[in-house]
């Protein structure tokens, strides 16, 4: 319940931003909005607020930005036998049992 109310409340802040700016002015690929989205997705809650906070702390002149993928401990998916669902992100082993979630993108998305 919480966690879909947080992902909500991205979600409004993410259109809001993109409607009266007209782009995301992150340092980081993916946007720090899209890196909270997707910890809160995948990870527990403390995990995600920390890390989200982390971001958004580096978000800032003093960091070069770039590419930063969230990273998650353990993989989490649910496999239905009689359901075939959509990949949604990638999962590319850093070690230690970590993994990079990467976000799959469309076929139809043209940039």
């Amino acid at each position: 319940m919480i966690r879909k109310s947080l992902l909500g409340l991205l979600s409004v802040y993410q259109k809001f931003l993109t409607l009266f700016t007209g782009y995301g002015s992150c340092r980081y690929y993916p946007s720090c909005s899209e890196y909270a989205r997707w910890q809160f997705e995948k990870n527990s809650l403390h995990k995600a607020f920390f890390f989200s906070f982390m971001r958004i702390l580096r978000c800032n002149q003093l960091f070069s930005g770039g590419i930063d993928y969230p990273v998650i401990n353990k993989l989490s998916y649910k496999i239905k036998k009689d359901k075939i669902t959509a990949i949604k992100y990638w999962y590319v082993p850093k070690g230690n049992g970590k993994y990079y979630l990467i976000k799959n993108f469309s076929k139809g998305l043209s940039c």
